[in-house]
């Protein structure tokens, strides 16, 4: 059954809690004997188990159809070799699990997810991805149809940074999850899971941040402005009055256009080290605002990232906040698109295997920029599947629905196997 393959899936990945408490023993502490748990305890790698089991609870009748439930968790997954935000043991993910009386309206909600975890990524993240549905032996145990978004990170490697999977009628029959329908006949349901998870930190800092440190996109940026004021000399009371005024106005005019912003007024470091801080911070915009600025009306914007980031451009204090806004839009943009063309240029097409195989085959994380994504004609198995991954690690990312819905496979050959292609594959290292 498809719950038997869903757990099989994970098998290799639960932890198991066998006692319940340690004892000190000859090397350290150990597990006390004498507190073995009578049934052992696995820690959920995922929630369908354990959701599906109450919706047999919750659904009677079609007008409970649809059921949505969704749930911020930590769940933790045994992993051999772990990697800061991207492949952690334990980790915390929203995850959504979903009930349909139809097929069609599970199918919906499957794709559905893909496309607003894809307008998370581009328009909050400013991170293009690749949608797609995954191969057979890549899906979500369990499932009938996966569906994917995929970035590219700077090295050239691909990151999954989202899935919602369509589960069919597998978890509802394996709990027994049926519902009335208007007929009066009872019928099973639909399902479906989907899910992002603290990856995306992962994705948002390997996407757009360089030398530097960090660069934020300014619509997720917890702070979009920093102002740093350069005081007067100490006896000068009345420019000290003429900054505390600028100041409050030039905050008040940037709060007025909906910015987030912080006030810099640390007297015991130096203002060189108050830029490095908040650059390698990522901040996405730093104002300076000094007495001789303050006689001219003016301030200096200096931006973290973007075509204009090398220079200190001179603002006039009265459109402080409408030129802000408008310039954080701007580079908000700019890191999209320049990671769009960072993407669109790092997918390789026309490729042999024995190509691609050499170029990959020695792609190391740590090398930047990397060889990038090929997107190659396939015939879907499960075997060559596995071979490739043996001989050059590369795995396939998605089939991308763009590629397929176009028939761009049909009348090609698989450049693996020679025979005629099922699928247009995305093929690529992965963290």
């Amino acid at each position: 059954s498809k719950e038997a393959e869903h757990v099989d899936g994970f098998a290799k990945e639960c932890a198991v809690v066998t006692h319940h408490r340690l004892t000190a023993g000859e090397g350290g502490l150990i597990a006390d004997p004498e507190a073995e748990l009578e049934d052992p305890l696995i820690i959920r790698p995922t929630s369908e188990t354990m959701i599906w089991y109450m919706f047999r609870k919750w659904i009677n009748s079609h007008r409970d159809l649809p059921l949505k439930v969704n749930q911020w968790a930590n769940v933790m997954r045994w992993e051999m070799r772990t990697r800061p935000f991207l492949r952690t043991s334990e980790f915390l993910w929203q995850e959504g699990h979903t009930a349909h009386a139809t097929s069609e309206g599970a199918l919906e909600d499957a794709s559905g997810m893909m496309e607003k975890y894809a307008s998370l990524c581009e328009n909050l993240l400013a991170m293009p991805v690749v949608r797609g549905v995954k191969s057979p032996s890549e899906r979500f145990a369990g499932a009938e149809e996966t569906f994917t978004i995929e970035a590219l990170m700077q090295n050239g490697w691909a990151l999954q940074s989202g899935t919602s999977h369509f589960l069919g009628q597998s978890f509802g029959k394996a709990f027994d999850v049926t519902f009335q329908d208007a007929d009066g006949e009872q019928k099973d349901v639909w399902g479906t899971s989907w899910g992002v998870s603290t990856r995306l930190l992962g994705a948002l800092i390997m996407t757009h941040s360089d030398d530097n440190g960090l660069v934020l996109p300014p619509r997720v940026a917890p702070i979009q402005v920093v102002v740093v004021p350069i005081p007067p000399k100490k006896n000068d009371q009345g420019s000290k009055i003429a900054m505390e005024k600028a100041l409050d106005d030039l905050v008040a005019n940037l709060k007025t256009q909906g910015l987030r912003v912080k006030v810099d007024d640390r007297e015991f470091m130096r203002n060189g080290a108050k830029y490095f801080e908040w650059e390698r911070k990522g901040v996405p915009l730093r104002i300076e605002l000094g007495p001789r600025d303050v006689k001219n009306n003016a301030c200096i914007f200096k931006y973290r990232a973007g075509p204009r980031s090398d220079e200190k451009l001179s603002v006039d204090l009265k459109d402080v906040g409408i030129m802000a806004k408008e310039g954080l839009e701007s580079m908000q943009q700019g890191l999209f698109e320049e990671a769009k063309s960072r993407l669109e240029a790092g997918i390789t097409h026309d490729v042999s295997y024995d190509e691609m195989k050499q170029a990959l085959e020695n792609d190391e994380a740590s090398a930047y920029p990397g060889n990038g994504l090929y997107l190659v004609p396939w015939k879907c198995d499960a075997t060559n599947e596995d071979k490739i991954k043996a001989e050059c690690k590369a795995t396939i990312r998605c089939y991308p629905l763009d590629a397929n819905n176009q028939g761009l496979f049909k009348g090609k050959k698989c450049f693996y196997s020679g025979d005629d292609a099922t699928h247009m594959a995305l093929f690529g290292r992965a963290f």
